[in-house]
């Protein structure tokens, strides 16, 4: 049991350090290729830090353990809204864009609902499904460009200029550093986490939903609260919801792509995939009640106590 904590803490030391050289060599890469700093920030970084999410996913499909590649992606989502924007906000208040309700949440809320239908039809995340929330993907990158091409004032916070300079040496250095270090996360983070389920009578939903996906969620808490900390221009709704676009969308898509997603634990169908809609469907009146388009300190407060009652719920219901 010892040497399964190890393994899974040393997972999560390596998935934070693998998602951090993943995104500076694929940043580094995409200013060798002459992409421009927008295309950089909402496209190449987004995938970059979905990277643990999809590591982890896969490892856990071709391990046979579907339900740890669902829960993780249904927790990570939870824990995107609940514990990183309850956080957040409580630290410091954070403004609300247009493009939230007019796109980013919308798209949100669909693809959310598409994958409750998908798996709910007949407990299977086939194929095709996969290859659908992969297309729908490369849709939404598209209009994503296309309206921040028409807004000329998107800035894009998480793109170092200083990476347009890196030699080839250290950018390929990165690469080879970030590839392994979440190779190796991964392996670790579900072997060890599949361990304590089975020592602890837990079942591997449970485990996915809460450790694990707190797991993959910690690179986004720390930039988070550093920011806000400092004082900064927090992480924004807007790139939250997004990269919960891409872990339903790239992960489960690529994930059932390559080995399709078949639930034994009914209750994720039955409870979880619930309050992931719910976390999601409750930012909309948040974002207009009291206080107009202000994610302020009680709203914070409301959303991370929620998330702790959810995170109780799992173990008691277990």
């Amino acid at each position: 049991m010892i040497q399964s904590i190890i393994f899974v803490i040393l997972g999560f030391v390596l998935l934070v350090v693998g998602g951090e050289f993943l995104v500076r060599s694929s940043v580094a890469l995409s200013f060798r290729l002459k992409l421009s700093k927008m295309v950089i920030g909402l496209t190449v970084v987004s995938f970059a830090t979905s990277a643990p999410e999809l590591l982890v996913s896969l490892q856990a499909a071709l391990e046979g353990s579907a339900d740890l590649s669902l829960s993780n992606v249904i927790g990570s989502n939870i824990a995107n809204i609940g514990m990183v924007l309850g956080i957040t906000a409580l630290i410091g208040p954070l403004a609300i864009d247009k493009d939230f309700y007019k796109f980013n949440w919308p798209v949100m809320i669909l693809l959310s609902l598409a994958l409750y239908l998908f798996v709910d039809n007949d407990g299977t995340l086939t194929r095709m499904e996969g290859g659908i929330l992969l297309l729908s993907l490369l849709v939404y990158l598209f209009l994503l460009l296309k309206r921040a091409r028409k807004h000329t004032g998107t800035i894009v916070e998480e793109v170092d200029d200083a990476l347009a300079k890196v030699s080839n040496f250290k950018m390929i250095l990165w690469l080879i550093i970030g590839g392994s270090a979440l190779y190796f996360g991964s392996e670790l983070l579900v072997s060890g986490a599949k361990f304590i389920a089975k020592s602890a009578g837990i079942s591997e939903a449970v485990i996915g939903l809460t450790m694990v996906a707190v797991g993959t969620s910690v690179p986004e808490l720390a930039a988070s609260v550093i920011a806000a900390l400092k004082q900064e221009k927090a992480i924004s709704l807007g790139n939250l919801i997004g990269s919960n676009i891409f872990n339903i969308a790239s992960v489960l898509g690529v994930t059932s792509l390559i080995q399709p997603i078949t639930l034994s634990d009914t209750r994720l169908m039955e409870i979880d995939i619930f309050w992931m809609l719910g976390f999601a469907l409750v930012l909309l009146p948040l974002a207009f009640i009291p206080k107009k388009m202000i994610l302020g300190r009680i709203k914070g407060f409301f959303i991370f106590a929620a998330y702790c009652v959810f995170i109780a719920l799992v173990f008691i219901k277990q």
